[in-house]
């Protein structure tokens, strides 16, 4: 990855927080808890998988960076929406751990050397994982995250009761 383009992913992950934030700004109850569509999450859901993806990723880029090797275990997002409470949890305070990691590790990918860009792990999903490969996934995540919130807030607005 040439130095524009991950600077340019870079840019973008750092913006990750304000699109979602303004995504959810003024939503109402029925926006937070009707879903888009059967079996898609709702506003709410996708606001505590954030907190909860963010959370992981960042653990997930500090294994890369100071981890020989690291083993990166992935995890079922449907089981965490079910066993964590996804559907009935206010969202504020994942939004604030989705926050904090993301500024954390903004921090962290700003200050990262060739040498530590060129690091990798197993990923128990995927196979190999770089750090590369890991802003290629997250640069975007939230963004893609914050049209879902956007989507299921109109159901919402337009239920039928």
């Amino acid at each position: 990855m040439d130095p524009d383009t991950r600077k340019k992913l870079i840019d973008q992950y750092k913006d990750g927080y304000r699109v979602v934030a303004e995504a959810l700004a003024g939503a109402t109850d029925e926006e937070l808890d009707t879903p888009p569509a059967p079996g898609k999450w709702t506003a709410r859901e996708i606001a505590h998988h954030l907190g909860d993806s963010e959370m992981t990723a960042a653990v997930r880029l500090r294994l890369l960076v100071a981890t020989p090797g690291p083993q990166i275990v992935g995890y079922d997002q449907e089981e965490f929406a079910r066993r964590l409470h996804y559907d009935k949890r206010p969202i504020e305070a994942s939004l604030d751990a989705f926050n904090a990691a993301r500024r954390s590790t903004a921090e962290i990918l700003e200050r990262m050397t060739e040498a530590e860009w060129l690091r990798e792990g197993t990923h128990s999903e995927s196979g190999r994982y770089t750090p590369e490969g890991w802003l290629e996934i997250y640069a975007g995540h939230a963004h893609a995250h914050a049209d879902q919130i956007l989507v299921a807030r109109d159901a919402g607005k337009h239920r039928k009761v």
